[in-house]
């Protein structure tokens, strides 16, 4: 029996997490709270298994409360941007599910991470792995990356952005090899692919 606690500050979804768990696949839950604070104060006494906890809540916000719990967490949220997942799992989170997830996607979820396993929320999976295999530029690449698209030479961005000529084609250089590129437009390309200008 896996011992469930549902933190979310919304009655209704509250409610509704424990009417559609408690009891079923081996699922009881032992506790449901408004609040980050009451499921911590409440874990000694009903020493759950795995935590649902929502992100946003009032006082203590769910980024903040995953260290706290014991037991291990999964998210289940309303906010899915890349740093709210990012600093989740960063947190110590063991999934990240979105509201709105099915039924059978929640299920499942307490079953793995139960089980000592972590699971995404297939859209938060799409998200996580597109930006893995996104080149990372620094801000200072995106700056002279932008300079390139606007058909800047190496002497230009040099001047525009106060550097030696050396150093902008250092930039172009890194950029051309981060991005795959073999040559400028190529690099304009792929970047526009990528969300990356």
């Amino acid at each position: 029996m896996t011992r469930l606690v549902i933190v979310d500050d919304h009655p209704v979804v509250r409610e509704g997490l424990v009417a559609a768990l408690d009891g079923k696949n081996g699922v009881e839950v032992v506790g449901a709270f408004g609040s980050a604070e009451e499921a911590i104060a409440s874990a000694t006494r009903n020493r759950p298994d795995l935590v649902i906890l929502d992100l946003e809540l009032p006082g203590l916000g769910g980024l903040d409360a995953i260290s706290r719990f014991a037991a291990p967490v999964l998210v289940l949220t309303a906010y899915g941007t890349d740093e709210d997942i990012d600093r989740a799992l960063a947190a110590g989170a063991k999934g990240y599910l979105l509201k709105g997830a099915p039924l059978d996607d929640i299920e499942r979820a307490i079953a793995a991470v139960a089980g000592g396993d972590s699971f995404l929320d297939p859209r938060v999976a799409a998200r996580v792995i597109s930006r893995s295999s996104r080149p990372r530029l620094t801000p200072r690449e995106r700056e002279v990356l932008r300079l390139v698209a606007a058909g800047r030479s190496n002497k230009e961005i040099a001047a525009t952005l106060r550097v030696s000529e050396r150093t902008a084609k250092f930039h172009v250089t890194a950029i051309l090899s981060k991005l795959g590129a073999e040559n400028r437009a190529q690099a304009v390309a792929i970047a526009a692919r990528f969300g990356l200008r």
